[in-house]
Formats: C-alpha cells, sequence, structure tokens
C-alpha cells in the first residue's frame, strides 16, 4: 500500500531496494541531484511537491532521494514514512545562515548535534532529549569536504521553526516586533558557540535517537547573519552544489 504522504510504498522499489535517502527540502533541488548523480532514474511520486527519485550511484548502489518540505512538521511526516518503506540512513542536503563571523557564505556546516526549538520534535521527544547526529556519517561527510578541498565547518546548529521571528529577523520581516525572550537570542547563541540557523536537522536527529535510524546533516552557508539577514543568492547555487557532492561522494 503506498504510504499517504510520499506517495509510494517498498513495493515501488522492485528487487533491490535502497536503504539511503538523501533528503532536501526543494522539490527542485531533489529533482537536480537525482537527475545530476544519478543512474537509471525513476520517479516515485510528485504528490503534494514531496517529490521522489529511485537511482542507483555509478557503483550501483539503490539511492533514493526525497523532499521534505519546507520546516521539521513537514519533514516529520516524510521521514515517519521513509522509516516505514525500509529507510535506515539519512542525510539531510540543506541551506542555513551563519551566525560565527568565521562561517562565511560559500562554505559547508556538518551538524554534529542540534540545539533543537522546534514543536514537532516536541511531539517526538521531551527538549532534554539530545539531537545528536550519527558519527559514522558525519564524520564521512567531514572527511569527504576536506578531500574535496570545500571549506567545511562541524559544529552544533540551531533548528527553528520559523524562517523570521525565531532567526530574529526583523529588517527583512513583515513584523518587526519580536516577543521579549527572542531578542538577542542570535548573540546568545553565538556566545554558545552554535555555528548556524536553519529548521529542520533537530527533529530528524532527535528522531533517528527514537526510532533508531542513522542521520547527517550538511547545510550550504547562504547568509552571513553577522553581517546581514538576507540571502547571498548569488552564491546560493554554487554552495548548495558543494553541500550535495559531498553528500553523494559520503556514501558512493
Amino acid at each position: 500500500m503506498k504510504l499517504y504522504h510520499i506517495g509510494f510504498s517498498k513495493s515501488d522499489f522492485g528487487v533491490d531496494p535502497p536503504d539511503t535517502v538523501l533528503l532536501s527540502g526543494e522539490p527542485e533541488r531533489s529533482q537536480y541531484i537525482a537527475r545530476t548523480y544519478l543512474q537509471n532514474v525513476k520517479l516515485l511520486s510528485k504528490y503534494r511537491g514531496l517529490d521522489s527519485y529511485l537511482g542507483n550511484l555509478p557503483c550501483g548502489k539503490p539511492i533514493l532521494v526525497a523532499t521534505s518540505g519546507m520546516g521539521a512538521s513537514s519533514l516529520s511526516i516524510v521521514v515517519n514514512e521513509l522509516v516505514q518503506v525500509g529507510i535506515k540512513r539519512f542525510i539531510r542536503i540543506g541551506t542555513c545562515g551563519s551566525i560565527q563571523p568565521n562561517v562565511g557564505v560559500g562554505s559547508i556546516v556538518v551538524s554534529q548535534a542540534a540545539l533543537t526549538r522546534q514543536g514537532a520534535a516536541l511531539d517526538i521527544a521531551p527538549p532534554e532529549y539530545p539531537a545528536v547526529a550519527d558519527p559514522y556519517l558525519t564524520v564521512a561527510l567531514v572527511e569527504t569536504a576536506r578531500k574535496l578541498k570545500i571549506p567545511c565547518h562541524l559544529g552544533i546548529t540551531a533548528s527553528v521553526d520559523t524562517f523570521y521571528e525565531g532567526q530574529e529577523r526583523t529588517e527583512s520581516s513583515a513584523n518587526t516586533h519580536l516577543q521579549p525572550w527572542l531578542k538577542g537570542i542570535t548573540a546568545s547563541y553565538r556566545q554558545l558557540n552554535i555555528l548556524n540557523y536553519e529548521m529542520e536537522a533537530g527533529t530528524l536527529l532527535k528522531m533517528a535517537g527514537v526510532y533508531g535510524f542513522a542521520a547527517a546533516c550538511v547545510c550550504a552557508v547562504v547568509a552571513q547573519r553577522t553581517v546581514s539577514e538576507t540571502i547571498v543568492i548569488a552564491d546560493k547555487d554554487d554552495t548548495v552544489n558543494k553541500a550535495i557532492k559531498v553528500a553523494v561522494k559520503s556514501i558512493s
């Protein structure tokens, strides 16, 4: 039976099912990964914009490329259903905003753990439950980045539910008024040596611990929050491609 949200079932994988997924928020990114890096690509579903592709790496290994949608709530649904069809390893390929001056646009961040401020995560496990990445996948991502000579930072990520208020954006937001507890939160996170903001990793990593699968996260740095709130669009595609290349080469 096809899973309601992802639009396919385990039987759609055929005789050689994948155990690893490359997970992206954007359907366009999923399509790009599948068409650029995989062979024998098969579109499994485009339902709800959650595009999923089955294919093989050049070495012959079957791989799933799937779309999680924006934010932790959407991701939690997709990940739950992917576990039901047999996926055991998840690598999120995303974008993020740096909150440290030494983590520049054009580099990538590999999350070893996440400070998780997400409602979806609270439905998975209590606030004090650790959101930690799989050490083997994480080391593989960092080592691959070094081999490819791609600037890479390993550290703690802040995963929050909202792009504007939750990341203390006021200049670029329709809402210039923040809840009192959010004022100055970016500086506080900087003091805690948190590297970046993004919106999915914390829930993914908590799910990994609770569900018993392996997960890691690599994000392209597309905004430097010590300078500006805005995304550097001119550098986005090139930086995202770096993160994709690191993820693909790490599992090849």
